[in-house]
Formats: structure tokens, C-alpha cells, sequence
């Protein structure tokens, strides 16, 4: 250590910041070039570039907020050489009037300063950013600064959470927490990860989905409930797939999957508003209007319109397999006419659908825990929210017979049992919950994740988690 650098000890333990760069920007935007504003401030943030012209030095400082430009001088700064000595990345807290330079640059005209914290490794050239990928959703924190954006997309992501709160609770709804340690994996198809509790000497599964806690609480008496909560599926990592992500599932009593479609529409147009100031928006290139009403269609509409395919559930399983064959569709020999069915949908049709769409009236093989159509059998009422080619969301008319619901958890441990690690064994506490009467219900998921990236332009979903899942670094 050098005699010009400080001890530990030396740096300060709170500083008294008394302006963002921001909000000086906002403040005194209409100062004079060349004047002083007669008003001392302190700010404070990382060296993101530094200048020296002779007896003066302009540092660009940054915070959360933006950045201002300090002005400094060997006539008037304390310690102008250890200023001039500081590193890029530094963090500083500096003290001066407020003033406009000669070149227009609104800037602090430092008297004090003090380092805050060493960058004791390479900050890099903040101009040409970080572009390897690897590094920037490793190194978040390293990220952040040097690709602006990235933070950015992280304060939107908040911005969401919280108008989606809002939004809920002036509709009534109440927020509730449930667990996300289950002693039985259900709400979804998706494999579980497994942890052990050693007290209990039990194993338990990380929550793949919040919904029938939540429709528990409904049976409870609490009418409008929902919850905003990580999730974790052990499955592969893709653009749109991350194995702890963040779901909002909601639940509404005397109600179904019709004020579900109107309840998601109005969500997604409203944090839209909000947040990119527009239902209007530009993603990947394209235009997509997300301004309600939403289209509704069904499934098979949407699958003939794409691919000329006529398809029904009633239609003999081996005319289905030859027209998946056709499509290019590969699929297994034990799945029926309804996993088929889907599979040609998910392979040929949602992809392409730009949207917004809601995608209707699933077929029941596939749907365990939605209710049965009101007017077509072998169907029940389900939709999905399909914007930009990816699903958004899942909704039902939740299924609230318990015998039919046990049936389906029936035929759902049974494939699990030939060997389907995704399908859902049988939980007989949500049985035994059902028995004591569920009334009509709309249930609604949304993934957060999918709705940040629609609304910030990001187009994986590893740039709108601050800490994605990635494989460990080799040593």
C-alpha cells in the first residue's frame, strides 16, 4: 500500500448525499452556460471517465440515477493530485456549487471529495461496454455499469412488480404468501427439484407451480387472492426457459376463464402504459399493438388457420399421428388424441402467432386441473395469452368437482408411474380441500420474466433476471 492510498479505516462509513445526478439534470436545466448557481451539493457514484486539461480535470461521475460532471481545479479542489490519480470504476463523494461550464456541461465544482470504495480490479473502457456475453450475466454487478440498459431493464422489472400489485389490490384482490417447499409437486406438468429436510428426515420438492395452495385459500373464503413467487423447474435453460423464474398466479372466485382473458388483458395493457408509455409497442422489429380487446380464437381455429389442418380430439389417434407425421411433428406412441393435438400446436401454429391472442379451449387430456367445457366435450376452458410468439400466461375455469379432479390426478399418476417425470401424482390434501367445496373460480398465470422482456425489448429471458442460472466457472 502506498502512502497516497488510504487505510481501510480511512473510508468514510455513510456519506450525506444530498442530490442524484438526475434530479440536478432536472433542476438546473435551465442554468445559464458559463454561470454559477450559488448552491453547494454532494453527490456521489463511480468514476466512469476521467479528463485532465493542465490545472483541470473532468471526471464524468455515474450513479442509479444517471451521470453529472464534476469540475475540478488545482486552484480550488482538496488533494487535486490524488484526485487525479484515482482509478476508472473508483467510487467518490464530492462537494461543490453547482455550475454550467463554458461548453454547457452542467456540472459539480469540486471543493471536497473522498474515496468510498477502491475498484481494485480493472473497470475496463466504459465506452466500448461489455459485450461478452458470459461475463455480463455472470458479473452483473460489472455489467450494470458498463451496459447502462441492463440496469435499466432491472428498475423496469421492479416497476412492473409494483404496478402489478397496484393493480390487483384496487381490484380487490389480497395478497398472500403459501409455500414453496411442497411435500407433493402439483399445479403443473414439470419435473421438480428435490431438497431434504433433516429434521423431519423428509424430502421435499421446490414448488413447480403456486396454484393449488392457492385455490385452497379460495376454499377458505378468501374470494381474490394472489401471489407473486419464484418458481423452480428442472428443466433445460433456453432464450425463454431459466429454472427459477417468477410467476404471478390469481385467483378469483364466481368467476372463469372469460374475466380471466378480460383481468389478463387489462394487466398486460396497463403495465405497458406504465412502462413503455404505450400499448404500442416495437418487439424484435416488428409492431405489436397490445391495446384491449384481445383476439380470442380456439386452439384448432388457429391450427388450421397455419398449417390447413382440420384437427379434433374425436378424430381416430392414427389419423392424428399421420397428420403430425405430415407436419413434421414427432411425438410418442402412448400419447392420446389430446397430447397430439397440442403437440401439433405447439410445434406448427404458436410460434407464429404475433398476437395478442388469446389461444382457447384445450383439450382435457392435457388440462388436469381446468374444468370441463360448458358446451364441448373432451374440451375444457383454458386459454393462453399468446404475444409474440410465445405464451404469456395460463388460465382456467377451475375445475371444482373433486371427483373428476381425482380421476385426472389418477390418470396423471399413472403416467407417471410408466415413467412421465413431469405429470403430477395425487395430492389427497387438495382433494380432501375440494370436498369441502370450491365455488366457481378463475384462475390466471403469468410469468413475470416473459412480461418484462415483452415490455423492455429484451429477447432472452436471462437479461431481465439480475442473476440468471448458469453452469459453474471452470477453475
Amino acid at each position: 500500500m502506498t502512502a497516497t492510498e488510504p487505510m481501510i479505516e480511512d473510508l468514510p462509513y455513510r456519506v450525506a448525499v444530498s442530490d442524484s445526478a438526475r434530479v440536478l439534470q432536472e433542476r438546473y436545466a435551465s442554468l445559464p452556460a458559463g454561470s454559477g448557481s450559488g448552491d453547494s451539493v454532494t453527490v456521489a457514484g463511480r468514476v466512469m471517465r476521467r479528463r485532465e486539461m493542465g490545472k483541470l480535470t473532468f471526471i464524468a461521475l455515474a450513479d442509479w440515477t444517471g451521470s453529472v460532471q464534476l469540475f475540478a481545479g488545482s486552484a480550488w479542489t482538496q488533494r487535486f493530485g490524488e484526485l487525479n490519480r484515482l482509478s476508472l470504476g473508483d467510487w467518490i463523494a464530492a462537494t461543490g456549487e453547482v455550475v454550467r461550464t463554458q461548453t454547457s456541461e452542467l456540472s459539480v465544482k469540486v471543493d471536497e471529495w473522498c474515496l468510498l470504495a477502491e475498484a481494485r480490479r480493472s473497470f475496463g473502457d466504459k465506452w466500448r461496454g461489455v459485450s461478452d456475453i458470459d461475463t455480463r450475466y455472470r458479473q452483473r454487478y460489472l455489467d450494470m455499469w458498463a451496459n447502462p440498459g441492463s440496469r435499466e431493464t432491472l428498475l423496469a422489472r421492479s416497476r412492473v412488480l409494483s404496478l402489478i400489485r397496484h393493480f390487483l389490490e384496487d381490484r380487490g384482490f389480497v395478497e398472500v404468501e403459501t409455500p414453496v417447499f411442497h411435500t407433493v409437486p402439483g399445479g403443473a406438468t414439470a419435473r421438480p427439484f428435490i431438497t431434504h429436510h433433516n429434521a423431519l428426515d423428509l424430502d421435499l420438492y421446490l414448488r413447480i407451480a403456486i396454484e393449488l395452495h392457492l385455490k385452497r385459500l379460495v376454499v377458505g373464503g378468501l374470494e381474490k387472492v394472489f401471489e407473486i413467487g419464484r418458481v423452480f423447474r428442472n428443466e433445460g435453460l433456453s432464450p425463454r426457459h431459466n429454472p427459477e423464474f417468477t410467476m404471478l398466479e390469481v385467483y378469483q372466485a364466481y368467476a372463469d376463464y372469460l374475466d380471466m382473458m378480460e383481468l389478463t388483458e387489462s394487466l398486460v395493457a396497463h403495465c405497458a402504459e406504465q412502462v413503455a408509455g404505450s400499448t404500442k409497442l416495437e418487439y424484435a422489429g416488428r409492431p405489436l399493438d397490445l391495446t384491449p380487446p384481445w383476439r380470442r380464437a380456439t386452439l384448432f381455429e388457429l391450427v388450421s388457420e397455419h398449417t390447413g389442418a382440420d384437427l379434433s380430439i374425436d378424430m381416430p389417434e392414427e389419423e392424428l399421428r399421420r397428420r403430425a407425421g405430415e407436419l413434421g411433428v414427432p411425438f410418442e406412441a402412448e400419447w392420446g388424441p389430446g397430447k397430439l393435438v397440442l403437440e401439433i400446436y405447439e410445434k406448427t401454429t404458436e410460434p407464429k402467432l404475433w398476437g395478442p391472442v388469446h389461444v382457447m379451449d384445450y383439450p382435457q387430456e392435457v388440462s388436469p386441473l381446468a374444468r370441463p367445457h360448458r358446451h364441448a366435450a373432451g374440451l375444457v376452458e383454458r386459454f393462453e395469452p399468446v404475444v409474440a410468439g410465445r405464451e404469456l400466461g395460463n388460465a382456467f375455469s377451475e375445475l371444482t368437482d373433486p371427483d373428476v379432479q381425482r380421476a385426472n390426478f389418477e390418470a396423471q399418476d399413472r403416467a407417471r408411474a410408466a415413467g412421465d417425470a413431469e405429470a403430477m401424482p395425487i395430492d389427497e390434501d387438495y382433494l380432501r380441500a375440494l370436498e369441502f367445496g370450491l365455488p366457481p373460480t378463475g384462475g390466471l398465470g403469468i410469468g413475470i420474466d416473459r412480461l418484462v422482456m415483452l415490455l423492455t425489448g429484451s429477447e432472452a429471458i436471462r437479461d431481465v433476471i439480475a442473476f440468471p442460472t448458469m453452469r459453474p466457472e471452470q477453475a
